[in-house]
């Protein structure tokens, strides 16, 4: 789920920033308005997700069935799905997650693009103290440091609707009765009513359940994500140039 995901996110990204720059130097990028950021990284965002949504859904079902398990592998959760909900079945939750992604895209994209520019701008000031010229490029450190903070920043803002995403999916899943009951075809109407429905029965704390673990996998991620792409980025800049 993690490649398709992430090579439309960056590909969508690219695009939308060269259109907008009218040029695809990661330089006249820089230059961009840091409200761009946010908008393309919603942007990049909302098409990976519909791109890769069938993934997330079937290891999210895979994942949530236990032990013994009803699907035994990818290919069986995906041909009982379809067989008993039709194609609509492997988008289930697709809304809710759409209004996830869209903040939490263009929150990454844009903290990411907005820390850079701190610390550019640190690291320019610190080296006109020592009497050096201004450093423009940010180092790896630098670079993992930023898409770090950037996705902390998105994961614990959007977890509530991570949360409500994750229960829309797995609804109507079979799991053995060491589990406990068959989780409800409808539990809820909507979105709205999930977030009541689950602040009502578990507290607010319901909404930020997994946010612990959720956030050590995210964040590392996005920011060893962050420096591939700078660097792949740079290099394939040199290549073309």
């Amino acid at each position: 789920m993690v490649m398709p995901y992430t090579a439309i996110q960056f590909a969508v990204l690219h695009k939308f920033k060269s259109f907008v720059a009218g040029s695809s130097k990661a330089e006249d990028h820089a230059r961009l308005s840091p409200y761009l950021s946010y908008v393309s990284g919603g942007l990049a965002g909302s098409a990976a997700t519909v791109g890769s949504y069938p993934f997330d859904l079937l290891r999210t079902v895979l994942a949530s069935q236990g032990e013994p398990k009803v699907y035994p592998n990818l290919r069986s959760a995906f041909l009982e799905i379809t067989r008993a909900k039709g194609i609509r079945g492997l988008y289930a939750g697709l809304s809710p997650t759409m209004v996830e992604i869209v903040p939490y895209a263009g929150l990454q994209f844009g903290s990411y693009d907005t820390f850079k520019r701190w610390i550019k701008t640190w690291n320019q000031n610190t080296s006109r103290q020592i009497g050096s010229e201004g450093e423009e490029s940010l180092s790896s450190v630098q670079l993992f440091l930023c898409g770090l903070a950037a996705g902390t920043v998105a994961k614990v803002a959007c977890h509530p609707l991570d949360v409500v995403k994750k229960r829309f999916q797995v609804e109507g899943l079979q799991r053995h009765p060491r589990y406990g009951a068959r989780v409800e075809e409808k539990t809820y109407t909507g979105m709205g009513d999930a977030l009541r429905r689950i602040v009502q029965a578990e507290g607010l704390a319901g909404l930020y359940k997994g946010i612990v673990p959720s956030v050590i996998k995210a964040a590392p991620a996005g920011a060893v994500t962050f420096v591939v792409y700078e660097y792949t980025s740079d290099w394939l800049d040199s290549i073309i140039k």
